[in-house]
């Protein structure tokens, strides 16, 4: 890995972690807060495309299960695995990277549209999906309750995803999915 692409990956971690700050919202019929992280996994893979994307994601996940308190809400270390957040969390390289390769694929094209509807499919979707299912297991609710207790996050999602294809299609000349 060339050393401006390890800059990138560390950025986009840097980026995650400073999402962290803002503290969470918690919601009083689901154990997972509303946290501005999501919006960091999407501008990873939106801006850096699918390789620097996962590695910035892979750095910060890997930072987090080291024990240091980057997840919203000051938390930290692998217990966040076992606790109802653990699927939101884990899925996030995986969302980085599906947002990137389908960024990459449509890369001609892309606009504020396709950034958005890129960042339904490949992060909305995938992190409500896997979290919810996650969810379920460690709380004992049915699949469908937490799946669709989930969906209570898709519209400030959007709102963040709106927002990250807003910042991406200004900047996609600095991305860089331009070198490639």
């Amino acid at each position: 890995m060339k050393t401006k692409d390890m800059v990138y990956s560390a950025l986009g971690a840097a980026v995650i972690a400073a999402l962290g700050l803002v503290p969470p919202i918690p919601l009083p019929f689901i154990p997972v807060p509303i946290t501005m992280q999501t919006m960091g996994i999407m501008l990873a893979g939106s801006f850096l495309g699918k390789k620097l994307g996962f590695f910035s994601t892979m750095l910060f996940t890997a930072l987090v299960l080291a024990g240091l308190p980057l997840l919203s809400g000051g938390r930290g270390g692998v217990s966040v695995l076992f606790g109802p957040t653990g699927g939101y969390f884990i899925i996030w390289p995986i969302a980085a990277f599906v947002i990137g390769l389908l960024c990459e694929h449509f890369w001609g094209k892309i606009n504020v549209l396709r950034y958005v509807l890129i960042n339904f499919a490949g992060g909305i979707l995938l992190i409500n999906l896997v979290g919810g299912i996650y969810l379920s297991f460690v709380t004992g609710i049915s699949p469908v309750k937490a799946v669709l207790s989930s969906a209570i996050f898709i519209p400030g999602d959007l709102v963040k995803a709106f927002v990250v294809s807003l910042i991406c299609s200004r900047l996609k000349f600095m991305s860089p999915m331009n070198e490639r």
